[in-house]
């Protein structure tokens, strides 16, 4: 375990969490077979250890099905989308988590936004590669972090190098070399021809002020989970067992009294409209622009994150330009826009 983190325990009922109260029936959190996604959170009973466990087969499949991923694409969109979900897990809905890998291989790079209400979205820039090692596939560079909320004034920007090409070592690296956090972080992808059978990961933090003798069990407890989920993409060997995210942040918190924290259901969302695609024109120098619609006598654009292509005509861009007011570049998202 490698840093201090912030809990929330509050959350409305719904799409954004449950309130859990530490006396709750842990039947409210099962997930037979982990057939639904689930984002799951619970602390050790002394406040030392919180654990976060998801699984997202089905926000993979779904994934792969919007960018026709093949296996190593699929495998690294999984594994950021399920970074971003545990690292944004009891941040304020409205926050932000980009989760950016910046590599020289032939994947050339994928970015996943998580957010504090469990939703994700990704783009690879490669997705029909063929069969290689993930980490050829990524291929040297840097892991970029940025965090933002609609009120600062600023984001928050982290970066480190690409050390394995493994994307959740990397994250998690990245989490103890520039948020400074001590962390235990696993992200896995368990793929069959064009179906994702088993997905997801665990984050495991040490917060301030825990016991030495707390940390002691929690590592004899990972070191158990490890041998039991036996493969080299843990933990989807647990959870092709059937073994829920309820039980396995049981598994790491063993022997401290787990209290619940929050459950929530991650959704793949996009943000795209035809507003942010005109907002991502205006970036451009207009006489670009009207290159653009005398050469094509159109603007179209495809979302990286979901697929959807966007048509605009010379007229409707022309009236756009001549009703817009304000500047475009003080909105500091990342453009889904190819």
């Amino acid at each position: 375990l490698r840093s201090g983190y912030t809990i929330t325990t509050k959350a409305s009922k719904g799409e954004e969490g449950s309130q859990i109260s530490a006396s709750a029936d842990l039947s409210e959190f099962e997930n037979r077979n982990n057939i639904d996604d689930q984002v799951f959170s619970a602390i050790s009973k002394d406040g030392g250890i919180k654990v976060t466990v998801a699984t997202t087969r089905n926000l993979v499949n779904d994934a792969m099905i919007m960018h026709t991923l093949t296996e190593v694409p699929a495998d690294a969109v999984s594994r950021l989308m399920t970074c971003g979900l545990l690292m944004s897990n009891g941040m304020q809905s409205e926050q932000t988590v980009q989760l950016t890998l910046n590599g020289d291989g032939p994947l050339r790079g994928a970015c996943a936004i998580s957010n504090g209400k469990g939703e994700v979205r990704a783009y690879v820039g490669s997705p029909g590669i063929g069969l290689m090692p993930l980490k050829e596939a990524v291929g040297k560079g840097s892991v970029q972090v940025v965090k933002n909320h609609p009120e600062w004034n600023n984001p928050y920007n982290g970066i480190t190098a690409i050390r394995t090409g493994d994307v959740d070592r990397d994250v998690g690296i990245y989490l103890a070399e520039s948020e400074q956090r001590s962390c235990a972080l696993a992200a896995a992808t368990s793929i069959k021809g064009i179906l994702c059978t088993a997905a997801g990961g665990y984050l495991v933090e040490q917060l301030p002020g825990v016991e030495r003798e707390t940390v002691s069990k929690v590592e004899q407890n990972l070191a158990q989970l490890v041998a039991e989920d036996g493969g080299d993409k843990l933990p989807t060997n647990l959870f092709l067992k059937g073994v829920t995210p309820v039980e396995i942040a049981q598994s790491i918190l063993d022997g401290l009294d787990m209290q619940p924290l929050q459950q929530m259901l991650p959704k793949y969302t996009c943000e795209c409209t035809e507003d942010r695609l005109f907002r991502a024109l205006r970036l451009l120098p207009k006489e670009e622009v009207e290159d653009i619609l005398t050469k094509e006598e159109k603007i179209e654009a495809r979302c990286e994150f979901c697929g959807k292509v966007y048509r605009m005509g010379p007229d409707e861009v022309r009236e756009r330009y001549a009703a817009a007011t304000g500047d475009p570049a003080k909105d500091e998202d990342i453009s889904p826009f190819a």
